[in-house]
């Protein structure tokens, strides 16, 4: 039977319809059990029939009749969000995938004469097939099994940031996307501190936690390298020295400065000697207005920025050449430890990096896994080597055995064993990373 359409109440517009389905949906999303809550969703969006508000039914139509479908878009999606965020909020987590499998419904493709019906089951269809049901399919995955799903769900935490930095979007998305993200590199940084602390010990192999990379044992011997840099010669103490030494330079003696701190103690020439001729290509112009004005933290923000670009993605769609390239001269760690000296010298840039990271892995999320193991070789250290570097958790290494006298002439990650020491966590802001100290800048550059 077709739904009874109702004219439009006078005076209305389109964002008064759309506040009265938010409001509607707000309030039983929060009184409601999820099930019943559900089937209005649906009564509302993909049956069309009366539902117990007839005022939200009603407005749903007069955005129709407006014919205007981004509108509808943009109400569908923020309605969508405001029922994950409450459920996520409330650990109702299986109501986010059966919101996800609701677009499936038959319904969607039954045949009706009503025209207005047709408008409104076409712009659902076209909301199915576009960008933000592909970005709200997230929520979903992270009950997916990833070892039968694409190999990208295993770095969704990644993929949801350019959601939530994206402020275009509504802020129910932005907000159920940095929860998600934070929610699921929280959960591989516990998980790899369990694999690591069982991995290193004599229980039968069935008690060992699941390791959380694709990288196998040697994840081990990875990090163990990576936290073997103490002391003087630690990535964080020569960020710091990094810091120290700019103080009061020009822009372009820092541009100096940074070419020489991203290749310390590179031991690949070859890798050295393609990033230092690239790089000095584009920061030789970059910013050249400001060549001689003082080092500020709007500048060395903007240029960490164009840095990451240049090694990861330039157009936020395709790989950089210099990415391919450097990534076929080294290992992936080696470029992932630029990466890594980038944002501690500028934390503020982090988020851009791990946008940048999420074009990449979409870039190349339909090439078969096999077809791009050197890729995701370099998304699995990424993400070990960031979660290493945690403000919230350390690693320690102890020797587990006292040779003679004589120190070893080369680090030995047998010799050693890795512990883990969880930190207070600094209160979860929504969007810390999310500044502007770019608007500091002259609008001449506002563009670069």
């Amino acid at each position: 039977m077709e739904p009874t359409l109702r004219l439009s109440k006078p005076g209305r517009n389109i964002q008064q319809s759309q506040e009265t389905i938010y409001s509607f949906l707000l309030e039983v999303v929060k009184k409601w059990p999820p099930e019943e809550v559900l089937l209005e969703f649906k009564r509302l969006f993909i049956y069309h029939v009366d539902s117990v508000s007839s005022d939200a039914i009603q407005s749903l139509y007069e955005i129709v009749f407006s014919n205007n479908e981004e509108e509808f878009r943009n109400t569908l999606k923020r309605s969508c969000y405001i029922l994950i965020n409450n459920w996520d909020a409330s650990r109702n987590y299986k109501p986010i995938q059966e919101l996800v499998k609701a677009f499936s419904d038959t319904t969607l493709n039954r045949y009706t004469s009503s025209p207005t019906l047709k408008r409104l089951r076409q712009w659902v269809d076209n909301f199915v097939k576009g960008k933000d049901f592909e970005e709200l399919k997230l929520f979903a995955s992270r009950y997916e099994d990833h070892e039968r799903g694409p190999w990208s769900s295993r770095y969704t935490s990644y993929l949801l940031v350019p959601q939530y930095i994206d402020l275009s979007n509504p802020i129910e998305q932005r907000e159920a996307a940095r929860a998600l993200s934070k929610q699921l590199k929280d959960r591989f940084k516990f998980d790899l501190a369990m694999y690591i602390a069982r991995a290193q010990t004599s229980a039968p192999a069935k008690q060992t936690p699941k390791n959380p990379t694709v990288l196998g044992d040697e994840v081990l011997r990875l990090i163990k390298a990576i936290v073997a840099r103490r002391g003087p010669f630690s990535y964080t103490n020569l960020a710091n020295i990094f810091m120290n030494q700019i103080k009061n330079l020009t822009y372009g003696e820092f541009k100096q400065s940074l070419r020489q701190y991203l290749i310390f103690s590179v031991e690949n020439r070859e890798f050295v000697e393609s990033l230092q001729a690239k790089l000095s290509e584009r920061l030789d112009t970059l910013y050249e207005s400001h060549e001689n004005d003082i080092i500020t933290n709007a500048l060395i923000l903007r240029t960490c920025n164009r840095v990451i670009e240049y090694l990861t993605t330039e157009n936020q769609s395709e790989p950089s050449q210099l990415f391919i390239l450097l990534l076929s001269q080294a290992s992936p760690v080696t470029l992932v430890i630029v990466l890594l000296k980038i944002i501690l010298i500028c934390k503020h840039a982090r988020t851009h990096l791990e946008s940048c990271i999420a074009h990449l892995i979409k870039y190349y999320q339909d090439y078969p896994e096999e077809e791009c193991t050197w890729v995701v070789n370099f998304l699995e250290v990424f993400n070990v080597t960031f979660a290493i570097h945690a403000e919230n958790v350390q690693y320690n290494l102890i020797k587990m055995e006292v040779d003679g006298l004589q120190p070893a002439p080369m680090f030995d990650p047998d010799k050693y064993r890795i512990f883990s020491q969880l930190r207070n966590e600094p209160p979860f802001e929504l969007f810390p990373e999310i500044i502007d100290p770019e608007q500091l800048l002259p609008m001449d550059d506002q563009t670069l």
